[in-house]
């Protein structure tokens, strides 16, 4: 759902905001179903698979507004200390978490609002679902050590995952260039790239994290 609300927002200024908005939401949700099975196979227990699409969506929604929240105060606060020009890219952060974007540090970015919102979530299934953002930080302090060394590695796995997906555009462009196959061939085929590097971005975030988060419990 995430990939074609993008591809249908895309270009479309007046769906873009909403078109974000929704797209945002479904990769939250593909991130808890992805988180739970990271998690159980990492030997450990999520109640997440308990919860209706209607209690994952609530859940989906308390936590984006914090996380945007997030992001602008540190977009807002990038610029503020001369880095305009890369500012903007912290937008994405949430999205970063599935989709590429075009900025390594971005990409770390991403990989640390995919830790906040593990821990996000983690804290809200000890807490009868209730959302804390300042709880989960404090969380994401606790664990800093492991879940940092984590962020670190998937931020350079994101980057070197970026660039991967880069070169598979321009062979999927060049494919368009010189093949004979109608349109609708084509379209399926870049719907196709775009939902397999999300999948497998958020596949390897989560099981980064997890591992991370698992050493971190077991090391104490």
């Amino acid at each position: 759902m995430a990939t074609a609300i993008r591809i249908v927002g895309f270009g479309k200024p007046g769906l873009t905001l909403p078109a974000l908005v929704l797209a945002d939401v479904c990769v939250l949700l593909a991130f808890f179903a992805t988180a739970r099975d990271s998690i159980q196979a990492a030997g450990g227990q999520s109640s997440l698979g308990e919860l209706t699409l209607a209690e994952q969506i609530r859940l989906s929604l308390s936590i984006l507004w914090r996380i945007v929240l997030v992001i602008i105060i540190a977009t807002l606060a990038t610029a503020a200390v001369g880095f305009a020009s890369f500012a903007p890219h912290l937008l994405w952060g949430l999205d970063g978490m599935a989709f590429d974007q075009g900025a390594d540090l971005g990409r770390l970015w991403s990989a640390a609002i995919a830790a906040l919102v593990l821990m996000i979530i983690v804290n809200a299934e000890g807490n009868g679902g209730r959302v804390a953002l300042f709880a989960a930080a404090k969380d994401l302090g606790r664990h800093a050590l492991w879940l940092g060394v984590a962020v670190l590695a998937l931020g350079a796995i994101n980057v070197a995952l970026g660039y991967g997906q880069q070169f598979v555009r321009t062979v999927i462009w060049q494919f368009w260039q010189t093949s004979e196959v109608g349109q609708p061939i084509k379209n399926l085929v870049y719907v196709v790239f775009i939902f397999s590097f999300a999948m497998l971005r958020l596949w390897i975030t989560l099981s980064i994290l997890t591992f991370g988060l698992k050493q971190s419990y077991a090391r104490g």
